[in-house]
């Protein structure tokens, strides 16, 4: 069986401080598409939509100093969530044409285990990269977030930070179709008319123009936040804390704020917590996956409706991959940055 080229996004090393896209290369390797004799767990993939995720970030620590257990290997590809073809299985549960998402390399072509296929996609009416957003892990994770973790009833008051990205968008639009008052904070004027325009945001203000926070969040509260569905940490929670509604729910979903720096910000407003009775709880997505059916019974009819929409930013070929993947920590992204290494 001939060999085919595989390009692959390598890590040169392990990362210290704010990544760079200097931290990865681009190398040219070798792939036989064709499973090993006997195989009868393995998957050969083409990898068609990659999905660059903040998360990611953890995996570039050393493995003592990472908080995600499953730190990646220096010299090897990056591997995150993906939307790949089946080129041939070994596995009962999969064959050759099937359309697949879950955990694959960042490479054209890719032979996993298939313990790492999260879902078969059955649903194509859609485009197939919703399913490294809003039907993938990112949909998942403002659904089992907003709902299973915040708890939310009819007409509370709902903040959320980081609001225009990939799971900050749909947080607010279910917040909205729940009948909750929504605002969101983002970085720039683009990103503030996304929220209100496209999303459906109530009020939504720049972070990046505001002094004072705890200011910013009184003038968009004045009676405080019933839900805070945390995606920063350090100063924007910080200032959260003193305008929690008594009995509020804080989903901890992400604190991109911290990932790049070697000495994390302090929280000082902790002690609200308590006199509010607040109840702070963080979450990953993988523990709601057994909701995943109805999740989709929930917002596929609303895709289709037009009544949740999705913005995606698209970056197209495994090159572009490193500068996409790094812009996520400056908000270089407006919406879900997907990457596209084949359409099909």
């Amino acid at each position: 069986m001939a060999q085919v080229k595989n390009t692959q996004v390598i890590l040169k090393d392990y990362v210290t401080g704010f990544l760079k896209e200097s931290d990865m290369n681009i190398v040219d390797s070798t792939i036989t598409l064709k499973i090993p004799e006997g195989s009868n767990d393995l998957v050969l993939l083409k990898n068609l939509y990659l999905s660059c995720d903040p998360y990611m970030r953890g995996l570039m620590n050393k493995p003592k100093e990472s908080v995600i257990p499953l730190a990646y290997t220096p010299q090897s590809p990056i591997a995150g969530r993906g939307v790949s073809k089946v080129l041939e299985s070994g596995y009962q549960d999969y064959k050759e044409g099937d359309l697949v998402w879950g955990f694959t390399k960042w490479e054209e072509y890719s032979l996993i285990p298939a313990a790492q296929i999260l879902f078969k996609i059955e649903h194509t009416d859609v485009p197939l990269s919703y399913y490294t957003g809003i039907l993938g892990m990112p949909g998942m994770t403002a659904y089992a977030g907003f709902f299973e973790v915040g708890s939310p009833k009819k007409g509370e008051n709902v903040f959320v930070s980081a609001a225009s990205g990939a799971v900050g968008q749909l947080v607010g639009q279910f917040a909205k179709l729940h009948g909750c008052y929504v605002v969101g904070s983002a970085g720039t004027k683009e990103k503030v008319d996304l929220l209100k325009n496209k999303f459906g945001y109530d009020e939504a203000f720049n972070y990046n123009e505001e002094q004072d926070l705890n200011a910013a969040l009184k003038r968009y509260f004045p009676e405080g936040i019933d839900i805070y569905y945390e995606n920063v940490g350090g100063k924007t929670l910080d200032a959260v804390l003193l305008n929690m509604k008594l009995n509020g729910r804080i989903p901890v979903c992400g604190m991109i704020s911290q990932y790049n720096l070697t000495q994390h910000e302090g929280v000082t407003n902790l002690a609200h917590l308590v006199y509010k009775r607040i109840r702070m709880q963080g979450f990953v997505v993988g523990d709601f996956y057994h909701l995943y059916a109805k999740f989709l019974e929930y917002v596929l009819p609303y895709i289709r409706e037009g009544k949740v929409v999705y913005v995606e930013d698209i970056a197209e070929g495994l090159e572009k991959g490193p500068a996409a993947l790094v812009g996520l920590f400056s908000g270089q992204n407006v919406g879900k940055q997907v990457l596209v290494v084949a359409h099909e």
